[in-house]
């Protein structure tokens, strides 16, 4: 009891004491600190490995490495049978030259978009909604290089025109069926009838 007794007259005394107030340091009077070592890990994932060519991986970048075509020799390369060395290397430069042509092609439409506020009054959708009954539903079709049939005017490409009448919506009879009168007790779902 008079350990208690003591205990508390020494909390109460303590609790009301004044606490000297020190000044805290602010970051600008503090000493500069050590950087600390780098570790391997931090050495390896800081490493900019595209320093010197940043631009090697662009959309286009192909066109400025230096990529040459080998040579084909006689007697040395491979060159196919029923072709001599010089039609060989002949074929193979107008394939690279090809390529070429068809990637400088690609990268000049690379960022080159189309406005879609011109398509969208091109095709009529802000003033009307005729575009909604053409078959194509307003879509622009992709071209065919070739029209798949022997008579092409036969099979006249009319993707823009609109569909005329309406849809017929109901159950369709055969030729057969129709012109003989058979089957006409049949409902719906009766196929089991004869």
């Amino acid at each position: 009891m008079k350990i208690t007794c003591l205990l508390t007259m020494l909390a109460t005394s303590t609790a009301f004491t004044l606490v000297p107030q020190t000044r805290t340091s602010s970051s600008l009077s503090a000493k500069p600190a050590k950087a600390a070592p780098k570790t391997i890990s931090k050495m390896i994932f800081d490493m900019d490995l595209f320093k010197d060519k940043s631009t090697q991986n662009d959309y286009g970048a192909r066109g400025a490495k230096k990529i040459t075509l080998g040579k084909i020799q006689a007697g040395k390369s491979y060159v196919p049978s029923g072709l001599t060395a010089a039609q060989f290397d002949a074929k193979r430069k107008a394939d690279k030259a090809k390529k070429d042509a068809g990637y400088k092609r690609n990268v000049a439409k690379a960022g080159v978009f189309e406005d879609y506020t011109a398509f969208y009054t091109k095709r009529g959708t802000d003033t009307n909604s005729d575009w909604k009954k053409s078959v194509t539903l307003g879509h622009r079709m992709a071209k065919t290089k070739y029209d798949y049939g022997a008579d092409s005017s036969k099979y006249a490409k009319t993707f823009e025109s609109s569909v005329s009448g309406k849809r017929q919506v109901g159950k369709k009879a055969t030729a057969g069926a129709a012109a003989t009168g058979a089957n006409s007790d049949k409902k719906p779902g009766q196929w089991w009838k004869k």
